[in-house]
């Protein structure tokens, strides 16, 4: 006679498997997001001191003793601070814990075009150490302003070593702004920067400059600088944040899907579709506009930077292909003109800026002619802390020794 379930038969029931068969779906599931989390944030990796490619000169090996954050080993913050991903979130997007917010005056600039150029003149809070006065012209990343909680820590952090800062608003880029010509800002139009950095000389003849560069900003910084000798008189010294140098190469490594650029390049174009868009009667209401309703149209559809570039960006300057748009506007044919110190910083855990485009400014700290110092795997956290002890530093050290 068959033996029933649970009797004394020998047969287990079914009952009795159960609880166990649940715990080990819950110690599966729970080793695997375990798992997603020390990959996500990146708990594996160990820290590092900056990878730091200079010229052997007196002023480089000044700045490397005087200003240790350059060099010394980075412990990043407990749990998120070795993710490049939430470093980009938390400090490009939402900022600091407390965001300060500096008070200054708002400059508006015409252009020859017609186009109105603005930047904000914020004063310094104290004296620089060195008793000279002393402008940092800074020039924002993509699309951002001068009321970007990055840039509103910066400034803040800089007037309270003294500094006086002038930071560009990209055209078309304040929201409460309207565009007075059928133009925005695109890569590596210095136009408005140099504007901004002719008024600063004029209305401060006895101002010493320190121009800095984020992202986007960083290739206008160094393109400008290189464009014409002129432009880097009364320049103390450069320094670029985490640029990509070369357009052309950016871009294809934007189409990867590696540290989740593409993503990043969805995100960002659908971000600068927005703001076209918003400016679709300034861009189109001239008979002087590169601009047509076809052009709109392939916008709304397009799903990367370089297809927005293509559709639009480009046009606004006439650049017959993209291509040449890309070549053109990147900075990298133009740095090997700037004679003044450069610092050139880039975070290895970049998901924007691949790993290959550092190969860039090492190859221009190992030229005999071109001498700067130029850092790698420099957390996104610590970067304007170095940046500004680097500022100083170079201020008051021996520059005529060489260049950095």
């Amino acid at each position: 006679m068959a033996a029933h379930p649970g009797g004394d038969g020998g047969v287990p029931a079914l009952g009795s498997e159960l609880p166990a068969m649940f715990d080990g779906v819950k110690m599966a599931a729970v080793a695997t997001v375990l798992y997603v989390i020390v990959r996500c944030l990146n708990l594996k990796s160990t820290p590092s001191p900056p990878e730091v490619s200079h010229q052997d000169t007196p002023l480089a090996r000044y700045l490397l003793k005087s200003c240790p954050l350059l060099t010394k080993e980075y412990i990043p913050p407990l749990l998120w601070g070795k993710s490049g991903h939430i470093q980009t979130a938390l400090y490009g997007k939402m900022g600091r814990v407390r965001t300060p917010t500096p008070h200054g005056v708002r400059e508006l600039l015409p252009m020859p075009d017609g186009a109105t150029a603005s930047f904000d003149l914020f004063q310094p809070l104290v004296e620089h150490c060195t008793g000279d006065d002393i402008t940092m012209v800074i020039c924002p990343g993509f699309g951002n302003h001068s009321e970007q909680n990055y840039i509103r820590t910066f400034v803040d952090h800089s007037q309270r070593q003294g500094y006086r800062c002038a930071v560009l608003n990209h055209l078309g880029a304040l929201p409460d702004m309207e565009l007075t010509s059928p133009r925005m800002f695109t890569y590596g139009c210095t136009w408005e920067f140099a504007a901004m950095v002719s008024y600063v000389k004029q209305a401060l003849p006895r101002t010493l400059l320190v121009v800095v560069g984020f992202s986007l900003g960083g290739n206008i910084a160094c393109k400008f600088l290189g464009e014409n000798p002129s432009n880097q008189e009364r320049v103390l010294c450069c320094v670029s944040v985490c640029q990509g140098y070369n357009a052309l190469r950016a871009q294809e490594t934007f189409l990867q899907w590696d540290q989740c650029r593409r993503l990043y390049n969805f995100l960002m174009a659908e971000r600068l579709k927005k703001l076209i868009l918003s400016h679709r009667n300034s861009l189109l209401g001239v008979t002087s506009s590169n601009i047509s309703d076809a052009d709109l149209s392939q916008l709304c559809a397009a799903t990367s930077l370089s297809q927005i570039d293509d559709s639009v960006m480009r046009k606004f300057h006439g650049y017959s292909s993209l291509d040449e748009y890309y070549k053109q506007e990147s900075c990298v044919r133009y740095m090997h003109k700037v004679t003044v110190p450069l610092l050139l910083m880039n975070s290895s855990d970049d998901p924007l800026v691949h790993r290959s485009l550092l190969a860039i400014p090492r190859s221009l700290s190992d030229s005999p002619l071109f001498q700067l110092l130029s850092l790698a795997t420099i957390p996104a956290d610590t970067i304007s802390r170095a940046e500004q002890a680097t500022a100083n530093r170079q201020r008051s050290g021996p520059i005529s020794d060489g260049q950095t």
